[in-house]
């Protein structure tokens, strides 16, 4: 999942650390995705969870924009 937040890339693992979610149809306000099955929010700056029932963070992968191309490092 890569979200920009105030002109900045950040690509995160788009699965919930609760029960396997797909963040990416959950919703989006500000800095904060809310998983669409428990309501779990996470920080998109930081990625840690912010409420229960998630408690573990989400993944970071590394962003690098060349010539008008998004590429996210996978491990």
């Amino acid at each position: 999942m890569v979200v920009n937040l105030e002109g900045h890339l950040h690509a995160w693992d788009g699965t919930c650390t609760h029960e396997e979610a797909d963040l990416s149809t959950g919703f989006m306000l500000g800095d904060r995705i809310t998983c669409p099955l428990h309501l779990s929010q996470f920080d998109l700056h930081t990625g840690q969870a912010v409420n229960p029932p998630a408690t573990e963070p989400l993944k970071k992968y590394n962003v690098k924009v060349e010539n008008d191309q998004v590429y996210v490092e996978l491990d």
